[in-house]
């Protein structure tokens, strides 16, 4: 077991430059994120809570986006069930309103699709693909290519936010009467997730307010004051196995995202 827990030590180093999802991403239930467009007009609301009771276990969450006309009732609703695993955050629905017109939309993905993948770095590229039926039009199909093109610092209503990742998102729509493209970007802080927005509208959303659930995480598993190679080699050694100590991003399994949490915060 020593040997496999050095070798294990060993290959987290190559991940240092890398990012686990979850850093840009925090996935805690309760977390909330607030945006709105920089003409005052529109509000975005992120929300993470507990799913319904058939996907109602610990590796799983929805993810609610909230669209507002400020001053009006009128208010969109996207909702997307996500998982959490070794591979990343996956995707496994999409339930968007559409309006009064197009009415609902619902994507299914089997198998589920790249939501995030497992490390986030400038050149990670990503695609989703997806159909659905819509209202007056028939069938259609949704596919997007996410890439990570940039980090940048990110100046907020709530502050300036360092070494955000820049995520360029190429979305592809097609229909019985022709397609369309469009592209967005979006902009996710170290442990904080998104704080800016940008439609293929040019429409900019800016982060407002946010509440984390878990400020702090508990990358000190040995609790001796500071993240170091004990701590590594304490989630090393429950690599694959069930440790809530050593499971510190808290998804029901000791894993590579741990191992690399831990390795980012060497030193803290």
């Amino acid at each position: 077991m020593i040997k496999n827990t050095v070798l294990l030590t060993a290959i987290l180093c190559a991940f240092v430059s890398t990012t686990s999802a979850q850093n840009y991403y925090p996935t805690d239930i309760g977390n909330t994120w607030v945006l709105e467009s920089t003409d005052g007009a529109e509000r975005i609301t992120y929300t993470l809570e507990t799913p319904d009771e058939e996907h109602n276990g610990e590796a799983f969450r929805t993810l609610k986006l909230v669209t507002e006309v400020l001053g009006t009732s009128s208010a969109n609703t996207n909702t997307l069930l996500v998982e959490i695993d070794e591979e990343g955050l996956k995707l496994h629905k999409v339930v968007a309103e559409l309006g009064d017109v197009f009415g609902v939309s619902r994507i299914e993905f089997s198998p589920p699709a790249v939501f995030f993948p497992p490390t986030l770095q400038v050149g990670e590229v990503w695609e989703t693909l997806g159909e659905t039926e819509v209202s007056l039009v028939g069938m259609v199909t949704v596919s997007s290519t996410n890439e990570v093109v940039a980090v940048e610092d990110v100046v907020t209503p709530v502050g300036t936010f360092e070494d955000c990742l820049k995520i360029k998102i190429l979305t592809k729509t097609t229909a019985a009467f022709g397609s369309s493209r469009s592209t967005s970007y979006q902009w996710l802080a170290p442990d904080i997730g998104p704080v800016k927005f940008e439609t293929g509208q040019d429409i900019v959303f800016e982060l407002v307010s946010y509440n984390l659930l878990t400020s702090e995480k508990p990358y000190d598993v040995n609790a001796d004051g500071v993240v170091n190679i004990l701590d590594l080699t304490f989630v090393a050694s429950h690599f694959g196995k069930i440790n809530p100590e050593a499971d510190v991003n808290s998804d029901g399994i000791v894993n590579i995202l741990d191992l690399v949490l831990v390795s980012q915060n060497l030193g803290n």
